[in-house]
C-alpha cells in the first residue's frame, strides 16, 4: 500500500500526546493512545490515516507546543502488547510514518474542517483520538510532508522549531 494513498474505506484520525512521545514512535514504527488502551486502538483499521498533534512537547510540561508531529498509514496487523517494565504493558498499532515537518496548528486552525469556525475545537480532542474528515489529513499531509519514499530511501529533514 503507497503511503501517499490511503484506500478509499479508510477513516481518518486525530491522536493526541506530547511531541517525545510521538518522536519516540515515529522513530520505532508504532503508535501509542490514552496511556497505552486497547479500546482505541481497536476502532483504527488498517490503511487508516494518522496525524498526531502534540499540545505539549513533554509529558507532564506545561509549556504549550501545539503541533503537528507525525503523519502516516496504519500499517496490517492487529494492536499488540508490550511490557515496558513495572507492569506498565501498553498496545500499540505499527504504522508507516512519513518523514515530516512538525508544524503549527494555529495557522491552519481555519483550514481544517474540524476546526473551522470553532472556538473550542480541542474539546474534540479532550480524550486523545478522534475521527476527522479525509480532507483534513490531505490538508495536512500537503503541509507536512517533506518528501514521499523513493527507492528504499527517505530525505531527512531537521526538525523546525515551531515556537
Amino acid at each position: 500500500m503507497p503511503l501517499f494513498s490511503p484506500p478509499e474505506q479508510a477513516r481518518f484520525w486525530i491522536a493526541v500526546a506530547s511531541a517525545e512521545h510521538v518522536r519516540i514512535g515515529r522513530a520505532r514504527g508504532f503508535m501509542q493512545v490514552c496511556h497505552g488502551k486497547h479500546g482505541p486502538l481497536a476502532r483504527i483499521s488498517p490503511g487508516d490515516g494518522l496525524v498526531y498533534y502534540s499540545p505539549v512537547e513533554q509529558f507532564g510540561a506545561n509549556a504549550k507546543y501545539r503541533c503537528f508531529t507525525a503523519l502516516g498509514l496504519v500499517r496490517e496487523g492487529s494492536p499488540f502488547q508490550v511490557d515496558m517494565g513495572g507492569g506498565f504493558t501498553p498496545f500499540r498499532r505499527e504504522v508507516d510514518w512519513l518523514p515530516i515537518r512538525e508544524t503549527p496548528i494555529a495557522p491552519l486552525l481555519e483550514c481544517l474542517a474540524f476546526s473551522a469556525g470553532k472556538r473550542n475545537w480541542g474539546y474534540a480532542l479532550r480524550f486523545g483520538l478522534c475521527e476527522f474528515p479525509r480532507g483534513d489529513f490531505e490538508t495536512l499531509r500537503q503541509r507536512m510532508v517533506v518528501s514521499f519514499p523513493h527507492e528504499g530511501r527517505t530525505e531527512e529533514v531537521p526538525r523546525e522549531s515551531a515556537r
